[in-house]
């Protein structure tokens, strides 16, 4: 009897048992589509390639031990027909190779098995054999978090909880020849056990999903010598167990949230996020991940995606089919990984990402030049970050227009990002643009300078009274080292001075920033407004006047109405975008006369 065998049973050893039971009578034909393909894989330094090699040689002994006949035929396949291997290209070869000889095609691909079948192919199918020998498991114990093995050195093993772990070297020195066997033998698992798959594999690097462990195997030209990396959930916690505060549970259970779960590796994020996953599902919400790798170990009820046909982007569209209430992003790395967060979360899906920082501000930053800044309040307003395994910060995400921290003329107002203590409420950091350049000013770096005293603001108000030659001037303290002036609307251009040029020299021989206020803005008047056809209209009731416009008491444009009173804006303009804002947000928009 011939028998012809496909990849599915080399890779993984099946056809290497089977043969061990056949007679010398047999024959073993091995396809030269087969071998370009082996070949293939292995020259790319990938494990499956090196796997099949490692069984092709067993095959081969085999065969000589028991006198069985082993012949390779066919012709290589066309690079037409290696670009659409994974369409059956390859196998097609293989079967026709069978029916050729009148031999049995040996599988363990059950579509392979029904179209052989169709054809009237004899077929014998290969069921998948679980029992290993060799397994990774035994290099971990209770406590073990992840095993390192390298070729020609001591196992290193580490142990602990996030926040607690040491590195300890094991027992075993693995051998070059000791770290390929047990590679290969991961691989035929992964193919062969449940819950276990080959997530990815390239050029040198594979990532295998086992059962709860995930395994990295490198080799050669990716990395400097053959080593496997095992890494296992080391513990599984309930939400209960981080505390966290009822306001801040509200909001996630909102199903409106844009979520950023942060911290250093180790520090057991992806624990906690596990624990949130099957919380959510638990409150009757439905709960999808995005992995790549796939190995949170969630609820059986939570479906796990990774990269469709290797994008991200493509899952992002699968599940916008879903209709999930929420999404768990796991490991969000690159460019594309920040791009569909915001695509989801801008949809309405409620977005849950976890990124690696080493402070909570860094998750932020981590946006910032990858989507637009205003959209970023739009996209997250939470940041969660995790250190030893626990809660250690909450930050808030919030958007205002306003003049930032450290400048004090009313007209360099702007769109701020306000980042608070979600419980305190104390302001942290300010971001926004400056020219072409994103600021991220931390505030108490900015307050750390002791507070003035009274003689400092009986000082301040010296100077300005003397240098506009007039006492009405009234000096107020509005912070520890800021102070409010308070003049007639006549001597703002004196004090001001052209771009702000005389103000700055004054801030900067008083030592203090200076905020200055016209008595005559009690004289503001409440601005009309319309939108027709994507154009804000401010009706200012002041013919051909030249008016300030101010959101609350921050200035956000100076122009000149019409021959009605209107000043016209675009909606998508910057001005139209924060109009419209505050207007949703209830904010007073009114405008004042300035003197021609």
């Amino acid at each position: 009897m011939d028998y012809i065998p496909d990849t599915s049973v080399i890779v993984d050893g099946r056809f290497t048992k089977f043969i061990s039971k056949l007679k010398e009578e047999s024959r073993i034909i091995i396809s030269e589509a087969l071998l370009a393909e082996v070949e293939h894989q292995a020259n790319q330094s990938r494990s499956v390639g090196f796997a099949a090699l490692d069984e092709l040689t067993k095959i081969r002994d085999i065969c000589k031990k028991k006198n069985i006949s082993i012949e390779f035929f066919g012709k290589r396949p066309t690079q037409w027909q290696k670009i659409n291997g994974h369409n059956g290209e390859i196998d097609e070869i293989i079967r026709s190779i069978a029916m050729d000889f009148n031999g049995t095609l040996v599988t363990g691909d059950i579509v392979q098995k029904s179209i052989a079948l169709l054809k009237g192919i004899k077929v014998t199918y290969l069921e998948p054999d679980e029992k290993i020998a060799v397994k990774i498991e035994h290099f971990f114990e209770k406590d073990t978090i992840s095993v390192h093995i390298k070729s020609d050195n001591f196992v290193k093993i580490k142990t602990g909880t996030p926040g607690n772990v040491r590195m300890v070297r094991g027992e075993k020195f693995m051998s070059s020849a000791d770290v390929d066997a047990l590679a290969n033998n991961l691989i035929k698992r992964a193919g062969n056990e449940k819950d276990s798959f080959i997530e990815m594999d390239m050029a040198g690097a594979t990532v295998i999903q086992l059962n709860i462990y995930r395994i990295v195997i490198a080799r050669p030209p990716f990395s400097s010598t053959a080593e496997i990396t095992a890494v296992r959930p080391v513990t599984r916690k309930d939400l209960e167990y981080y505390n966290i505060p009822e306001e801040i549970m509200n909001h996630i259970k909102s199903r409106s949230s844009g979520i950023l779960v942060a911290g250093s590796p180790g520090a057991g994020k992806s624990t906690f996020v596990q624990a949130l996953a099957d919380d959510l599902n638990e409150q009757g919400m439905i709960v999808k991940t995005m992995e790549k790798p796939r190995d949170l170990q969630v609820n059986k009820e939570i479906t796990q995606y990774t990269a469709m046909e290797g994008s991200m982007e493509k899952t992002g569209d699968i599940l916008l089919l879903v209709r999930n209430d929420y999404t768990i992003f796991d490991e969000m790395r690159v460019t594309s990984d920040f791009r569909v967060f915001s695509d989801l979360r801008m949809a309405g899906v409620g977005m849950v990402g976890v990124v690696h920082a080493t402070k909570p501000i860094d998750a932020l930053h981590r946006f910032i030049g990858r989507i637009e800044l205003g959209l970023i309040p739009q996209v997250i307003d939470t940041i969660l970050f995790v250190k030893d395994g626990q809660i250690s910060k909450y930050l808030s995400i919030t958007h205002t227009v306003k003049v930032p921290r450290g400048m004090v003329q009313e007209d360099l107002s702007r769109p701020v990002i306000q980042v608070k203590d979600a419980l305190t409420r104390e302001d942290l950091y300010e971001i926004y643009s400056f020219g072409e350049q994103i600021v991220v000013i931390p505030i108490e770096e900015m307050e750390e300078t002791p507070p003035m005293d009274q003689g400092t603001v009986n000082r301040v108000k010296e100077r300005i009274s003397a240098y506009l030659g007039s006492d009405q001037v009234t000096v107020t303290q509005k912070g520890k080292r800021r102070v409010k002036v308070s003049i007639p609307e006549s001597m703002r251009p004196k004090l001001l001075g052209r771009k702000g040029s005389n103000i700055g020299e004054l801030e900067k021989s008083l030592g203090v920033s200076i905020d200055v206020v016209s008595e005559d803005q009690n004289q503001k008047k409440e601005v009309g407004m319309e939108i027709k056809n994507r154009i804000i209209y401010l009706h200012c009731h002041e013919k051909n006047s030249l008016v300030n416009i101010y959101i609350d008491d921050f200035m956000v444009l100076q122009g000149r109405t019409s021959s009605k009173g209107i000043i016209r804006i675009k909606v998508d303009s910057e001005t139209g975008i924060n109009i419209e804002k505050a207007l949703k947000g209830n904010k007073i928009i009114t405008y004042l006369v300035q003197s021609q």
